[in-house]
């Protein structure tokens, strides 16, 4: 299925600012867009209402966003069933855009777990699947809008174009 194509690769790290530095200085990478306390909505885990506080910072690598992700409560969420505060490591990837429910349910209807899911303020949002078992780290699958594409074209984009003055751009 080509929905089922992998386009972003995601780490959870315990300080966003410090990994943005890292993963510059070791690969080169950036720009870095930042979202700040990213404001959620509808936040389920484990099919209970719960609260995330969550920053992240998107850049590219070739046909391959790279995504840092921090959680700043301690609310359970995919990201706590895997890392504490202070940890840091791979922790999921993201599939192309295709039907949010009908990818789900698919990954559902073979075993997989919904673990966590919400909305962002613009109307974008995920469903993280605990694939672990099965492949190591967690896979999630998109509510789709035009801001999401967006944003992967922005961050695209930039990273293209990238005179390596401003390693962080804060959204």
């Amino acid at each position: 299925m080509a929905s089922d194509r992998i386009i972003q690769n995601a780490y959870y790290v315990s300080d966003l600012d410090t990994a943005i530095t890292r993963f510059h200085q070791l690969w080169g990478l950036g720009p870095f867009f930042v979202r700040r306390h990213i404001a959620l909505e509808n936040v389920v885990y484990r099919g209970e209402p719960s609260e995330l506080d969550i920053s992240a910072a998107y850049t590219q690598s070739g046909d391959i966003m790279i995504e840092l992700v921090t959680q700043h409560n301690e609310a359970p969420s995919t990201f706590r069933d895997r890392y504490q505060s202070t940890e840091s490591g791979f922790h999921h990837v993201a599939l192309a855009f295709g039907d949010h429910d009908q990818q789900v349910r698919r990954f559902n209807d073979l075993g997989y777990a919904s673990v966590t899911s919400f909305k962002t303020a613009e109307g974008r949002g995920a469903t993280y699947l605990d694939t672990v078992a099965a492949i190591g780290h967690a896979t999630e699958i998109y509510i789709v809008n035009d801001s999401l594409r967006e944003l992967y074209a922005s961050v695209r984009h930039a990273a293209e174009t990238w005179d390596a003055r401003d390693l962080v751009i804060d959204l």
